[in-house]
């Protein structure tokens, strides 16, 4: 019994034995298994991969290295881990790894690493641990993944959003970005700042005249001018740069630029840099292989303890700005309460102006030009009014620039002609007469430069069946003179389209003699200051001669506008003008009362025996 006890422990032992051999194979199978899996899956992806020790030594390397950096294993090898990390992100990788090795528990994190060519890329890394059989942290495993095309793409668009693609200036959501955080640092720390806002003037007359590409090519000259400008750090007239940081520049939009100085607490400090940057825009640059000239309207906003919200300083900046535009333009203001209070109204006359042409508010009166000799009624000027509801009867000349800023004006205009010319029309009808009938409108610079502007004719003129050479246009002398180009090629095209054409309030203009010889106009129309003031002043009357003579030389007819006493009439046909208008001969009159006038005139003509004209 005992010696069959003896076998049976035998057996058993060699087979627990053999049992235990058995699974050693298998957990070595396994461990095999697993290495060559990693292998695989780590030879394969995409992603780099590798194994480090405590010490930082790299003990294997994915292929992925030498496809996306460049280097071979054996490279990687030879040198520390971290000497191709960019120097700046160094101490972040290295706190990393040790707070993985500590915890036990790995973080991500974004570092630069330097490609074999020399360039650096950027990796996103995720570190995860490997324990031993005491369950201490005995390796780490680095899984990087080469995000360089992303964050580019991701710069792209940041740059997109924040940046202006014509310029290449920071745009107006990054200016006010940047406002935002100085006037929370002003608010914070009492750090003063100031806002300037620069228009270019009559920027629209250029792009409608020349087009948007030329448009262009002057944004980009003036955008560099003034960068240009506020980098240089060289004092102005001795005086130290007031400004504690560079000047932040950007384009709102438009023809608009907005310069923000951190530090700047007197209007003096800021007002010599708007000064500064409008003598660079004013140098002559070439545009299409035309010498063009620019200026820009300034206005100026110092942050004040007043302001409750940034947007109230930028507001403020516009109101000084439009307020420099009103004033001639190339002018730098500085914002002030009473200019809010201007500004305050000239958004209430925008709204109202709105409302006024939905409501049909616009009236149209009619003063007759007359041959001075025989007192014949020629030509009626159409003039516009606005019955406001509240205050009465209003002159153009308090709301034509907000129409104009508005762009309201065109439309106001083409209503205007489509008007005047159905007037004369129903005239032509009324009288019978037999003789014709002029009617007169006034042209802006805006409509000068629509390119709508021949079409809108023609198509006031089909409507209403008026004959071509029975509407007068009037263009003032400045408008003609600033874009003289434009000017003869506009005129030449109503011209050749049979409409008669007058230059308006001659004699405080600015064209030149060459210039009035290329406009094909066939009137000068001499201006009621100078009308009114001949009688006192003798050079005025001498003024009013040389005109009259030159139109004569010319070809043109002379008109004097603003004829009130029967002296001024007298004086006039002795130096041989042939037409006028004025309150002497009658003040503008509604339609119905135009034709009444008419009427009693042509009644009286006949009964003079002077005919019926």
């Amino acid at each position: 019994m005992s010696m069959q006890w003896y076998w049976i422990v035998l057996v058993a032992l060699i087979l627990l034995a053999a049992f235990q051999q058995i699974r050693i194979f298998q957990i070595h199978r396994r461990s095999r298994n697993r290495e060559e899996l990693f292998q695989i899956v780590t030879e394969n992806a995409a992603d780099m991969i590798a194994l480090v020790d405590m010490k930082g030594r790299r003990l294997y390397n994915s292929p992925a290295y030498k496809r996306i950096l460049g280097y071979s294993a054996a490279e990687l090898g030879e040198t520390s881990s971290f000497e191709q990390i960019h120097p700046e992100d160094r101490f972040r990788v290295l706190e990393a790894a040790r707070a993985a090795r500590e915890t036990g528990i790995g973080q991500q994190l974004e570092y630069r690493i330097r490609h074999k060519d020399g360039s650096w890329r950027i990796l996103e890394s995720v570190a995860s641990t490997v324990r031993d059989a005491k369950g201490e942290v005995a390796k780490l495993v680095i899984v990087n993944r080469d995000i360089t095309e992303r964050k580019r793409a991701e710069q792209q668009l940041e740059h997109h959003l924040f940046h202006d693609p014509l310029t290449g200036l920071p745009n107006r959501r990054s200016c006010l970005d940047r406002l935002q955080q100085l006037f929370a640092r002003a608010r914070r720390e009492r750090h003063p700042f100031a806002l300037l806002l620069a228009n270019i003037d009559h920027f629209k007359v250029f792009n409608e005249s020349w087009g948007s590409r030329a448009g262009d090519q002057i944004l980009q000259e003036m955008a560099n001018r003034i960068a240009e400008c506020l980098r240089r750090r060289d004092s102005i007239a001795g005086e130290p740069e007031p400004v504690s940081a560079e000047p932040a520049l950007s384009r709102l939009g438009g023809d608009e630029f907005a310069i923000l100085l951190d530090g700047v607490a007197e209007p003096s400090d800021a007002l010599r840099i708007a000064k500064r940057v409008q003598a660079a825009v004013a140098e002559p640059c070439f545009v299409d292989s035309r010498e063009v000239r620019v200026s820009v309207s300034i206005g100026i906003a110092m942050s004040t303890e007043a302001h409750e919200r940034p947007e109230n300083v930028l507001k403020d900046s516009d109101v000084a700005m439009r307020r420099a535009k009103a004033l001639g333009g190339s002018r730098c203001e500085v914002f002030d309460q009473a200019m809010h209070a201007r500004a305050e109204g000239r958004l209430r006359l925008e709204a109202d102006l709105r409302t006024a042409i939905a409501e049909r508010q616009f009236r149209i009166f009619y003063q007759p030009v007359v041959q001075l000799d025989s007192r014949r009624v020629v030509s009626f000027e159409a003039l516009l009014r606005w019955q406001h509801p509240t205050q009465g009867l209003i002159s153009p000349y308090r709301f034509l620039e907000a129409a104009e800023d508005t762009g309201l004006l065109v439309l106001i205009a083409h209503w205007l002609m489509l008007q005047a010319c159905r007037q004369v029309r129903e005239w032509e009808m009324s009288l019978f007469s037999g003789e014709p009938l002029n009617v007169t409108v006034n042209l802006s610079a805006r409509q000068l430069a629509d390119a709508r502007l021949a079409n809108d004719i023609q198509d006031a003129l089909r409507e209403t069946g008026v004959n071509p050479s029975r509407l007068q246009l009037e263009i003032t002398e400045s408008v003609a003179a600033a874009d003289p180009k434009l000017t003869v090629t506009v005129l030449a095209h109503l011209r050749h389209m049979g409409i008669g054409i007058i230059l308006d309030n001659f004699g405080i203009g600015s064209s030149s003699l060459s210039g009035l010889r290329q406009f094909p106009i066939e009137a000068l129309k001499i201006d009621r200051s100078l009308i009114r003031e001949m009688q006192a002043d003798r050079s005025a009357c001498d003024m009013v001669e040389v005109i009259i003579t030159l139109a004569h030389k010319l070809n043109l007819r002379a008109i004097a506008e603003g004829i009130e006493t029967g002296r001024q009439l007298d004086r006039l046909m002795e130096l041989g003008c042939e037409f006028g208008q004025g309150y002497y001969f009658s003040q503008p009159l509604e339609a119905k009362a135009a034709l009444q006038f008419m009427r009693q005139h042509i009644a009286s003509a006949r009964s003079s025996g002077a005919g019926a004209t």
